[in-house]
């Protein structure tokens, strides 16, 4: 690990100017490109305190050993550079975009002497244009199969195409009229390069003309009686129509645009994009990017760079008059001037804020986080990944064993009022559902509390901790007495046998013959939270004299891993599986703790100003709030109004309105809604 003043530059030695650098580790390999409007000013802020900056940053800095830069006239040229540099060299440090998965394509093969028309992936080729991408191989095919009967375009492969001119027999297409037979000659290379080329202008959004074209010719048959060749032109507009009807239409003034979305979280994020032509949607595609590094930290870096990702191999036809983005990048005019140079005409880059293309980026958006979804579930359904994750975990925090299960709590409250907490299993890496619990925070004795706005998160993680594993401990004795008694040798095996195992007795519950809810111990504890919310679980664990626990904290900020009494986190790499892991036990903990104090305030808001009320049952309550939409409104509402309400009568009507705008009872409902006991 090299230390960076060891290579820093000379002072004055930076330019001033714009340009682009490479970081260059003790082999000369790349291992960093950015760039900067000044030099100077960017390359300067890598060598202040290594303590000050970003972890990722700090493990780039000390892994290299040399810096370079190159000055450039202009922004536009650095952008250029940047990207081209990002290409050829594939730095470690630099944003990695990878497809979410691999997308077919509608190519056609404009190189080749007769051109081609077939489904293919990968990395495009030079001369050869392609449509989509598609989310499925099968809708290019059935697209294809339409726009034959109007475009006869050669699909064989280039045995098959030689193999029927040696013969001097088409293929079945060319029988059916699906083929113009080029291998036989029944039409010549330029007229079959026209019908590549109409096929290929009516995929890129200009259908009107062909459509028109058709018609035209439909009428002037049947004008001459050819009622034949007017009825073939009929059926060639339905399938044009039909493979019209296979791209939606979202926007109706015939844009051509690309539409992207992001869906992000502390680690990774998910790009989506909408190729949309003639108002159509052509394609659709997906990345995912980690993010941890300096520019991925910032959603605007992202969007750069994946649009220097996106266009910067394309052909100028690749580009689309309307590029529309979540959020500018960082640099927007020079961006839109790099992509106008590379389209040849004025592209409008910008983020849509109303109307339907605001409407149609919410639809990307939602396939982003979709795709976001997809992305975690594959990966923690990976049982290598898991394997090597629980074993990153025991490594980096120094465990005994591997934390095969893991115990996560997390707090919830609005400004100390409905406080909750939530607990949740993950055993071998994956959820254990059943096992989740919920605790409504009462507040200790000398403690804040729901009754005390001031209520913070260290002290109820205190509460929730001690609660939690009072109930192991009591569990745990119960079952040794239980074990005590069992002097029978035969009752004892029996018990062992109904498939619990070595510790059947210790576990199972006589009563239900049902494991007992808390009595297997965690391997591993995790809080939501910093070196607080850490000291505190540790402080409820010392008291119990539990010291077998171990015991971690994740805060969000930079995904830090706390232990207790510790000043200095430990940072796990941003690539760790370890580390994704424990980010997912932490969002599921958060997720469940959020679901239960919405449930909690919105019942506390409604419940407690209409329960009591003598008469009014669960069906009245849901009409007067399907009637008034909310609390707030019944409240201003007269008692006339509230009568209108199917099932109010004059009487009840009455007592609504007094018991509503009665303080004394408003506020013995609110006392009622603040006990409880943990959900179990």
């Amino acid at each position: 690990m090299a230390d960076p003043s060891s290579y820093r530059p000379r002072p004055g030695e930076i330019p001033l100017d714009a340009g682009v650098y490479r970081f260059r580790d003790a082999d000369g390999r790349v291992i960093y490109v950015g760039k900067a409007k000044s030099l100077r000013s960017r390359l300067s802020s890598y060598f202040q305190d290594i303590s000050a900056l970003h972890p990722r940053t700090r493990s780039m800095v000390t892994a290299g050993a040399s810096v370079e830069w190159t000055v450039v006239s202009n922004e536009v040229e650095a952008l250029q550079l940047e990207y081209s540099w990002i290409k050829e060299f594939d730095p470690r440090f630099n944003v990695k975009y990878r497809d979410d998965k691999s997308y077919p394509y509608l190519a056609v093969t404009m190189g080749e002497e007769f051109p081609r028309a077939q489904v293919m992936r990968g990395a495009k080729r030079k001369g050869t244009r392609y449509f989509g991408p598609y989310a499925q191989a099968w809708a290019i095919r059935e697209t294809l199969d339409q726009l034959l009967r109007v475009f006869p375009l050669r699909t064989c492969s280039s045995g098959v195409f030689k193999r029927a001119a040696q013969v001097g027999r088409p293929c079945l297409l060319g029988y059916i009229d699906k083929c113009s037979a080029p291998c036989v000659g029944r039409v010549s290379a330029q007229e079959h390069r026209v019908i590549a080329e109409d096929f290929c202008d009516f995929m890129a959004g200009n259908t009107g003309r062909f459509v028109k074209r058709l018609e035209a010719r439909m009428t002037a048959a049947a004008a001459e009686l050819d009622y034949e060749q007017a009825a073939r032109m009929r059926d060639d507009i339905g399938a044009l129509t039909r493979a019209l009807e296979k791209s939606a239409v979202v926007l109706g003034d015939a844009t051509d645009a690309d539409v992207f979305a992001l869906a992000d979280d502390q680690l990774e994020a998910a790009v989506q994009v909408f190729h949309v032509r003639g108002g159509r949607v052509r394609g659709q595609r997906g990345w995912v990017v980690e993010r941890g590094s300096e520019d991925a930290e910032d959603l605007s870096s992202v969007v750069e760079h994946l649009l220097q990702q996106v266009y910067g191999g394309e052909s100028p036809e690749g580009v689309p008059r309307e590029v529309l983005v979540p959020v500018l990048p960082p640099d927007p005019v020079h961006m839109r001037e790099w992509l106008t140079r590379l389209r040849g005409a004025q592209v409008d880059l910008r983020v849509p804020r109303r109307g339907d293309k605001r409407a149609l980026m919410e639809t990307v958006r939602r396939n982003a986080e979709q795709s976001l979804v997809r992305h975690k579930v594959t990966r923690a359904g990976d049982l290598t990944a898991r394997s090597v994750a629980l074993q990153e975990l025991q490594d980096g925090l120094d465990l005994v064993s591997a934390p095969l299960r893991i115990e996560c709590f997390d707090v919830s409250h609005v400004q100390g009022t409905n406080v909750v907490a939530s607990m949740v299993v993950f055993e071998d890496g994956l959820p254990r559902k059943a096992e989740y619990r919920r605790f409504i925070v009462r507040g200790a004795v000398g403690q804040p509390g729901e009754d005390n706005p001031q209520m913070d998160d260290t002290a109820a993680m205190h509460e929730v901790l001690t609660r939690r594993f009072k109930r192991y401990l009591d569990d745990r004795s119960e079952a040794s007495d239980i074990e005590g008694v069992a002097d029978d040798r035969a009752a004892y095996e029996s018990v062992r046998d109904d498939g619990v195992g070595e510790q059947g007795p210790s576990r199972i519950d006589p009563d239900t013959g049902k494991p007992r809810r808390f009595a297997y111990p965690p391997n591993l504890v995790v809080v939501d939270g910093g070196l607080p919310q850490v000291n505190a679980a540790h402080s409820a664990l010392a008291e119990l004299g539990i010291d077998d626990v171990a015991l971690v904290g994740l805060a969000k900020r930079l995904e830090e891993v706390w232990l207790p009494g510790q000043s200095f986190p430990v940072i796990l790499p941003r690539t760790s599986e370890g580390l994704y892991l424990l980010q997912r036990v932490r969002d599921e903990a958060h997720r469940f703790a959020i679901t239960f104090h919405r449930e909690r305030r919105s019942k506390a808001m409604t419940a407690s100003v209409l329960d009591g009320i003598p008469g009014l049952g669960d069906g009245r309550r849901k009409a007067l709030l399907r009637h008034f939409g909310s609390v707030k409104k019944l409240k201003a509402a007269s008692i006339d109004q509230i009568r209108e309400v199917p099932g109010i009568g004059a009487v009840l009507a009455d007592t609504i309105a007094v018991h509503l705008h009665d303080p004394a009872t408003q506020a013995a409902s609110a006392v009622d809604m603040t006990t409880g006991e943990v959900l179990i």
